[in-house]
């Protein structure tokens, strides 16, 4: 979509996305409150760089989105512009067929694919609105963790455009076809519990439990084997788009790997000597 003409936001600052790391939990944090933390392309290529990071870094266990404010995120800010400048004939339009396609693989779908394919296993800890981008943002985390106030919504069709960022995949696959174009086609409000009640989500709690809760669920990653988290969200995340000959394939060589790892002998070792496993995360 076209920013409108004579609006324009503020320029990016480093403190619109927080990073920090402590004890293999590392949290990312959207930080533009005043703007319901509507993602800019600044902050869209930090968060990349940042799930790209994750998946290399030893020291990150597990990965925790989060936002500060009452929204978690209200969609893209229509207030920057969204389409690439570059050189065009004398005559040419200001936009041709193919402009917003390219933005979209280039913008949306690379930020949803670096969480999705983040070797690490992500949570999701919605506070409050999720929209447009927003929710396909969540739908790519492993696991969401939404306060009850917190609402999830579909804005696309409310603008007459088409879901991007990988909704109609992450939709589909964790709602089903019906469920997806119920809420694609009407753009309604869909309230956290009721996300729940779908299998759109994972837990809705109260609003001051959100960051025990998460918290719980990052101490318990943070502590596992890692590479076997990995390697099982790799086999989950292909499921869907296997066939039972590929899906079995799959399921051994991940075995095999895992197999390899340091944490897989500890936790034979633990279970042998009968004491506590104490995973390393390789």
């Amino acid at each position: 979509m076209s920013s409108p003409d004579n609006a324009k936001a503020p320029p990016a600052s480093e403190d619109d996305v927080l990073y920090e790391l402590h004890d293999g939990v590392a949290r990312i944090t959207l930080n533009r409150p005043d703007a319901g933390n509507a993602l800019t392309p600044d902050q869209r290529d930090r968060l990349i760089e940042l799930f790209d990071a994750a998946s290399v870094d030893l020291a990150v266990r597990v990965v925790v989105l989060g936002s500060t404010g009452r929204h978690f995120c209200t969609g893209a800010d229509l207030r920057v512009s969204r389409v690439e400048e570059s050189s065009r004939p004398e005559g040419a339009p200001e936009r041709t067929m193919g402009d917003v396609g390219r933005l979209i693989k280039r913008g949306a779908q690379r930020l949803v694919t670096s969480v999705i394919d983040c070797e690490k296993p992500v949570i999701a800890a919605v506070n409050g609105t999720a929209a447009g981008i927003g929710v396909h943002l969540a739908l790519a985390c492993d696991l969401i963790v939404a306060a009850d106030s917190a609402r999830f919504i579909e804005v696309f069709v409310r603008r007459g455009i088409t879901p991007d960022g990988g909704g109609a995949y992450l939709l589909t696959r964790r709602l089903g076809l019906a469920r997806a174009k119920e809420l694609v086609f009407f753009g309604d409000d869909l309230s956290a519990t009721d996300a729940v009640s779908i299998g759109l989500i994972n837990r809705a709690v109260p609003a001051d439990q959100l960051d025990a809760t998460v918290d719980e669920w990052a101490g318990r990653l943070a502590t596992g084997p890692t590479k076997a988290i990995s390697l099982s969200k790799w086999l989950l995340n292909r499921a869907p788009d296997s066939d039972r000959g590929s899906a079995f394939d799959d399921e051994a060589w991940a075995q095999e790997l895992a197999s390899r790892t340091d944490d897989f002998t500890e936790g034979v070792q633990a279970f042998v000597e009968r004491r506590e496993v104490s995973f390393k995360g390789w």
